[in-house]
C-alpha cells in the first residue's frame, strides 16, 4: 500500500522559511518522479513542485520559482520541499505526490500558514 506521509508545516510570518517532509513507502520510491501539490482554502489543487527519479530534473510553478527548492533521498524515501521568503498566498495545504497519477495518490498534507 501506497504511503505517503508529510510534515514540517506550521505558522510564520511573511519572510520565513520552512521545510516541508514527505515519508514515502509501499512504493519503490527510486523509480519514481514525484510532486508537491498545494491547496488554498475555496481554491483547487496547484501544482508547484516536481523532481524526477534521480533528483536531476526539477520544475517550478512560476509562483514559487526562486523562493522553493524541491529534492529528495532515495536512500531515506524521503521527498522534501525548501520554502523561503513565504508570502501570505503560499498560505494552503502542501501534499507530497507520486508522479503519474494526477495527483491522485498523495499524503494527508502538512498546513502551511503565512500570516503577521
Amino acid at each position: 500500500e501506497v504511503q505517503l506521509v508529510e510534515s514540517g508545516g506550521g505558522s510564520v510570518q511573511p519572510g520565513g522559511s520552512l521545510r516541508l517532509s514527505c515519508a514515502a513507502s509501499g512504493f519503490t520510491f527510486s523509480s519514481s518522479t514525484m510532486n508537491w501539490v498545494r491547496q488554498a482554502p475555496g481554491k483547487g489543487l496547484e501544482w508547484v513542485s516536481s523532481i524526477t527519479s534521480g533528483g536531476g530534473n526539477t520544475f517550478y510553478a512560476r509562483s514559487v520559482k526562486g523562493r522553493f527548492t524541491i529534492s529528495r533521498d532515495n536512500a531515506k524515501n524521503t521527498l522534501y520541499l525548501q520554502m523561503n521568503s513565504l508570502k501570505t498566498e503560499d498560505t494552503a495545504m502542501y501534499y507530497c505526490a507520486k508522479g503519474g497519477t494526477n495527483y491522485q495518490v498523495r499524503g494527508q498534507g502538512t498546513q502551511v500558514t503565512v500570516s503577521s
